[in-house]
């Protein structure tokens, strides 16, 4: 079992970059490992550091006015190949959400089997947030996952997402897909008991 996600309230990590893919997230020669631990140190590393190894100061995980358990990034996040290590990254690494306007599927479900919930927002939202985000790093938002809303604190707007009901059971409990079952035990052994062959 792990941590329940029922509500987030953060300050942003802005990456306003659309069409981003896995491979800039998590690029291909830090895919050996098998664990899923590790990974968050190399999150974007082609962008966080130039090829001496030094810190690229204007990308924001490397600005130190940005920080927060929200990574709210550009149209089309998670395109390209459907590396599960995309999503192993980004909850390494601390983030518990990831906001967009668009996901690719295989990322999106990615993200829900590793505790992170990926936030689908309308474009005209996504903007207004980045808007906050550059004007304020301190721009806070609150995710309820129990109610599906979205709230810019800044603004004050909200915003209804969409999300499977069986992930969001999953996370709201903490639960990966063996702890459903096995939460579920009694239920299903019942069902087995009174089944007609």
């Amino acid at each position: 079992m792990k941590q329940k996600f029922t509500a987030i309230n953060s300050t942003c990590v802005p990456i306003s970059i659309e069409n981003i893919d896995t491979d800039q997230i998590i690029p291909a020669r830090f895919l050996k490992a098998t664990t899923r631990s590790g990974f968050g140190e190399n999150l974007f590393c082609d962008w966080r550091y130039d090829k001496q190894g030094k810190e690229i100061p204007e990308f924001p995980l490397n600005d130190k006015k940005y920080s927060g358990e929200i990574l709210v990034a550009g149209k089309n996040f998670g395109c390209g190949s459907s590396r599960e290590h995309a999503a192993w990254a980004i909850h390494d690494y601390g983030f518990k959400a990831v906001v967009s306007s668009y996901f690719a599927d295989i990322f999106k479900n990615n993200a829900l089997n590793n505790f992170v919930l990926p936030v689908l927002v309308s474009d005209s939202f996504l903007k207004q947030l980045f808007d906050s985000i550059y004007e304020n790093a301190q721009t806070a938002v609150s995710i309820n996952l129990e109610n599906k809303i979205i709230t810019n604190n800044s603004t004050g707007k909200s915003e209804y997402f969409e999300i499977n009901a069986y992930k969001q059971q999953c996370l709201l409990n903490g639960f990966d897909d063996i702890d459903y079952l096995i939460n579920n035990k009694s239920i299903i052994e019942e069902y087995e008991k009174n089944r007609k062959f």
